[in-house]
């Protein structure tokens, strides 16, 4: 028995990976698309070649991709990795994620004082133009 693949849950899928909402990808798909066009189409089990590359191109993922996504096979393949003993992923985080965190914000930080010094000799230099204008 040959399993059909759902192409319009597919976009669903692909979409929500993306964080998109149909809005969003309406507007990404152009001026003829709107959230309810974009649910029908999420809706149809096979979706016309022309437009499977429309919302492909749009998603930025290969039309084949959408066409071929089989969430059982994708499971069912995930699930060898997994070590049948434990039945669940031991993973051991090498890092401190608080001090990931304080380097993101000193970061931030050096980044917001560059821009700020970087304004405020524009501002100078824009002060010195227009002294010389008047």
């Amino acid at each position: 028995m040959e399993k059909t693949i759902h192409h319009g849950r597919n976009i669903k899928r692909f979409r929500e990976v993306f964080g998109l909402k149909q809005e969003g990808l309406a507007y990404e798909l152009g001026d003829d698309w709107d959230q309810r066009k974009v649910s029908a189409l999420e809706q149809k089990e096979v979706v016309d070649d022309k437009i499977l590359e429309l919302v492909a191109n749009a998603l930025k993922v290969p039309s084949e991709a959408i066409k071929n996504f089989d969430a059982d096979a994708a499971v069912s393949y995930i699930n060898t990795f997994q070590d049948s003993s434990k039945g669940d992923f031991n993973y051991q985080c090498n890092f401190n994620p608080l001090d990931k965190l304080v380097e993101l914000f000193d970061e931030n930080k050096k980044l917001y004082e560059r821009l700020l010094k970087e304004k405020e000799e524009k501002n100078e230099l824009l002060h010195k133009l227009l002294d010389k204008l008047k």
